[in-house]
């Protein structure tokens, strides 16, 4: 191998490909707009990502709530349940 050989871009070429690497990663947006916003995430993602949070945290609050319910009941109905009989 040879100590002389440039292993650099071209001017040209890398201004071209800093140019279209500032065109889908922005820097400095300030404060996230949503929950795990990261500097970087294209814009066209934004939609899809606020669905998904809205359908997670419906998931969540869903599911405590079923939660509750079943608690409840177990607890109005609990102890009037009497034990299966055993035969043996």
């Amino acid at each position: 191998m040879n100590d002389d050989s440039d292993t650099s871009l071209p001017e040209p070429v890398r201004d071209h490909l800093g140019q279209q690497l500032r065109t889908i990663y922005t820097v400095g947006d300030g404060k996230p707009r949503f929950l795990g916003d990261e500097a970087g995430v294209p814009h066209e993602f934004v939609p899809q990502i606020e669905r998904l949070e809205t359908r997670l945290k419906t998931h969540e609050e869903g599911t405590e709530a079923v939660g509750q319910a079943l608690d409840q009941i177990v607890e109005a109905f609990g102890p009037t349940l009497k034990p299966p009989l055993q035969t043996g």
